[in-house]
């Protein structure tokens, strides 16, 4: 006796199951997808004061610290992330005041950069470096 519920030799609750995988499966794959898209938002544009500390870092810190094409036998730190951490790669903590000391009386292998930058530009130097070098 033949099933009033069967569609061409199957009973018709397997169609409505293979559908409902079916639209599972496409919803997953569509996520998949978009989840990069929602991932990879657009930086925000840098300021003007971020700007123009990026100018300062690719003119005075990115040769020793991205390029070291000083050829210095101990690579100075990478700063990308220098505020993203809790402590400076010499060991204060990750603040405004000791960067700037830093920067400013130099440590370690780092010379002094005294006199190389305005209060302005040690501004801006330290905006973009919140940045992540970006």
């Amino acid at each position: 006796m033949a099933s009033a519920k069967c569609l061409g030799g199957r009973p018709v609750q397997f169609f409505k199951q293979r559908r409902r995988l079916s639209l599972s499966l496409s919803l997953a794959a569509a996520g998949v997808l978009l989840v990069p898209l929602v991932a990879c938002r657009k930086a925000p544009a840098l300021t003007e004061q971020e700007k123009e500390g990026k100018h300062l870092y690719s003119v005075r810190c990115a040769h020793c610290h991205e390029d070291n094409d000083l050829g210095l036998k101990k690579a100075p730190p990478d700063l990308h992330r220098v505020f993203a951490e809790t402590n400076l790669p010499s060991g204060p903590p990750a603040t405004d005041a000791n960067v700037r000391t830093v920067v400013l009386a130099g440590k370690g292998m780092m010379p002094s950069f005294a006199g190389r930058f305005t209060g302005e530009q040690m501004s801006a130097l330290l905006a973009y470096l919140h940045t992540g070098l970006r």
